[in-house]
Parts: C-alpha cells; structure tokens; sequence
C-alpha cells in the first residue's frame, strides 16, 4: 500500500510539472503568435485568436482594446513593418518578449528596440505593457541591443535571481549603497549592451562618473515590476533623465549571483496626446 502511495503521489508530481511546462509553453507561443498576427501576417483572425478583446493597453500611443489594433492593420501592412523576436521569457501569467522591428516609422524610428510584456488571461494577451527605443548602429561595445546569449537555465534560481535584480537597482541605481556595485556586476564577463555603455564593470563605472560630471545621471525612483525566468531578470522602474520622467526597462543575465550580461530599453513617458489614459506604470501594482 505505502508503495502504492508513493507511486501516485509521484506520478501526480510529474503530470503536475509536465502541465505546468505545457502551459507556460503555450502562453509563450500565444504571446509571440500575438505579435505575429500583428506585425508579420497582419491578420484580424490571428488577432482576435491571440488578443483579448478587452485588452488593457499600456502603450501611450495606443487606444485601449482590441478593435483599435485590428484597425492599425491595414496600415501596418502598408508600412511593411516586420518583426523579429530575440528572447521570450515567462514569468506565472506574464509573458515577456525582447523584440527589433524594421519599417517601423509609425513607432518613432526605421529600425527599434522594444521591451513588451503580455498579462495573459485563457490564452490570449489581456494587458501590454512596452518601452521602445530607436536602434543605435554604432555603439560603445560593438554589441548591438538585441544579440547574445538567448539560452534559459537554472530555473531553480528564478526568485533569488530575482532579488538579485532589485537589490542592484535599490543600492545602485536609487543610491542606497552604489559602492556595492561590485558585489552584483561580474568583474571577469560582463557584455554590455546598451548603446552608450562600454563592456564590463570598469565600463558601467566610466558611464556614471560621465553623466555625473555632466550633471545629467538617470535616477530610479521606483520599481513597478520584476518578472524573470531562470537566469533572465527584467526589472520595469520609474525615473527622470534629461529633466524628463522615464520607464527604464532592464533585462539581465545572471551566473552565479552576478549579472554578466545587459539589455535596456529607456523611453521617455509622453505626456501629451495620449491614446490612453492607463499609464505606462498603471496595473502593475494590481497584478
């Protein structure tokens, strides 16, 4: 009988963890088939399939609900955008995706970055949430914003990864204790990808002690969300630069208990002609 027990309990165990890996698999496919049926088939089937019809939108520059998006398709498919995605994490509900397009005047540049999170509700993409950045060709690392390391692993690590991320924007970043920096950033590897920034910790050093000089270092001022998946961690934060408010948008890569890889999407929040009035920051505080 105790044999017997333990045979369905751990029988239960793997269906349980098969299903789990089954579902977040299929959120990733439904979040990324989204982005398909918007920018690479532009397809209002694919649309209504992947999109809730009440989703909440995020992105300043676009109405709120599905109709609206179906109503930009003909228009995408004139620009002849195209997309391409880099990275997929999942985080329970949320999908995050790390994504360039080409053609993509009507979003402010030919070539962007854009960082865009889904909240997934029975399948389909109930609230989007996005920064986006012009393309730099030319950049301090040689790297561009979207290459490197794609592979996700230690997903035993995914909290502590997690906490990781946050303690770095709280003691760096908003200034609790910016001489820690060393404890979080790998002294042996760490690819940098943001434009400005050269590779390495001694890179991220020159950076501040530039933009401090000129009087114009970027100040975090709050975080609004911190979704990961193994050894990928993406921080949402609050904050001013040029004078301005500014979602910053961070994505690590993470060995070890030290950050040895580095994406960013920064945007200023418009806070004129607003297509919605969500906020870029609205819901993730109730999610």
């Amino acid at each position: 009988m105790k044999k017997t027990l333990l045979a369905a309990v751990a029988a239960t165990l793997v269906s349980t963890t098969t299903l789990a890996e089954s579902q977040g698999q299929s959120l990733k496919e439904a979040g990324n088939n989204a982005f398909v049926a918007l920018f690479t088939d532009y397809s209002e089937d694919g649309v209504r399939q992947y999109i809730a019809e009440d989703i909440v939108q995020h992105n300043p520059s676009v109405p709120t609900g599905r109709d609206a998006l179906i109503g930009f398709l003909p228009a995408l498919k004139a620009s002849g955008i195209t997309y391409t995605n880099h990275r997929i994490l999942q985080d329970g509900d949320y999908v995050v995706l790390h994504n360039s397009f080409t053609n993509a005047q009507a979003f402010g540049a030919d070539k962007i970055v854009t960082i865009d999170i889904y909240r997934m509700e029975d399948g389909k993409a109930a609230e989007h949430w996005d920064a986006i950045q012009p393309i730099v060709e030319v950049t301090a690392s040689g790297r561009s914003q979207v290459d490197g390391e794609t592979e996700i692993k230690d997903l035993d690590r995914t909290e502590a990864n997690k906490a990781l991320a946050v303690s770095l924007i709280e003691d760096v970043l908003m200034g609790k204790n910016p001489g820690k920096i060393a404890e979080y950033i790998s002294a042996e590897e760490y690819a940098q990808h943001n434009p400005a920034i050269k590779d390495g910790l001694s890179g991220i050093v020159e950076a501040v002690q530039t933009l401090t000089a000129q009087n114009n270092m970027f100040k975090y001022t709050k975080i609004h969300k911190v979704l990961g998946e193994g050894n990928f961690v993406l921080t949402v934060s609050e904050g001013e630069w040029s004078g301005k408010q500014h979602a910053f948008y961070d994505l690590f890569r993470i060995e070890d208990g030290k950050m040895v890889e580095h994406w960013d999407v920064i945007q200023a929040v418009p806070t004129e002609n607003l297509a919605n009035s969500n906020g870029m920051f609205g819901g993730f505080d109730a999610n």
